[in-house]
């Protein structure tokens, strides 16, 4: 079994390289040491390719911190795995991009999470597609595909547990959160593809009086959203409030909550110097039992 970094996986190379149950493989610079053309376009090598004919191969990508020039370089890899026949050829997003784009809200618009899916499996060949806390676990179209969905979030409630007591109340921050980790939360509204409107939490404020709350939830972005549940929770009474997040997609929300919050505990499925969790292990686990 081989697993092939992408450029933008790169940072758990050292880690993963730990386990001994398969071989690390990251691409090749090119002549001059680098990752571009000189026009700015991505160079992709994998020597290693010859030796993959008939193997199984996990390709490792995370979609962040640049998701389109990030999908150009795992094409160009998923190509020369499906010209070397690599099989099975199967892919882990430890961050999938175009994730929230799940939904078509305006005429025009497309779900780019399903065709990108779509994509990777019917013209590529993937057979099994692992994703870690995808923004469109649940929905209904998924269970069209080879989709196996992975949460990091047991071992961010267990580190939260640690260090704040086993009575911390875990909420999310809206339904959407509930549907994808099954924790209830804040009344928050997706009006369409910008706009979001958040309540009060009325049933849950005397639950959470005087406690320490810790909102989950499977990105930081703009930070908007854990920015109002942090004044949802106040208004509430509560005492300290943590964020337990898996993907610190902007580096500017991860700041903003940073000030607000008591904690942030993030993993690093995205390559992020705030990142206080690492994912590896849980990488290790899945296609060790798959």
């Amino acid at each position: 079994m081989f697993v092939i970094l992408t450029s933008q996986a790169g940072h758990l190379a050292k880690s993963l390289n730990t386990y001994k149950k398969f071989e690390v493989i990251l691409p090749e610079l090119n002549k001059d040491g680098k990752r571009y053309f000189p026009d700015g376009e991505i160079y992709v090598r994998l020597a290693a390719a010859t030796r993959l004919k008939g193997k199984r191969v996990i390709v490792v990508h995370s979609g962040a911190p640049k998701p389109n020039e990030g999908l150009v370089e795992l094409e160009l890899m998923l190509q020369i795995l499906r010209d070397r026949k690599a099989q099975p050829i199967e892919v882990f997003f430890t961050y999938f991009p175009y994730g929230m784009q799940d939904k078509v809200f305006d005429v025009g618009e497309t779900n780019a999470a399903e065709n990108l899916v779509k994509k990777l499996v019917a013209y590529y060949g993937v057979k099994k597609i692992y994703i870690i806390d995808a923004h469109f676990a649940g929905k209904s179209w998924v269970k069209k595909y080879p989709l196996s969905f992975v949460s990091a979030v047991p071992s961010l409630k267990q580190t939260a547990k640690r260090e704040f007591g086993q009575d911390v109340v875990f909420l999310s921050p809206d339904k959407g959160g509930k549907r994808r980790t099954g924790i209830t939360g804040m009344k928050k509204k997706r009006k369409n593809s910008y706009e979001i409107e958040m309540g009060s939490a009325d049933p849950l404020k005397e639950l959470i009086k005087n406690r320490t709350v810790a909102v989950v939830d499977d990105l930081i972005e703009t930070g908007g959203t854990l920015d109002r549940f942090y004044d949802e929770c106040k208004k509430a009474g509560v005492k300290d409030i943590v964020a337990l997040v898996t993907h610190g997609v902007l580096q500017s929300g991860i700041s903003r909550i940073k000030k607000k919050y008591t904690k942030v505990y993030l993993t690093n499925t995205i390559n992020r110097k705030e990142a206080n969790l690492d994912i590896t292990n849980l990488i290790f686990q899945v296609i060790s039992t798959h």
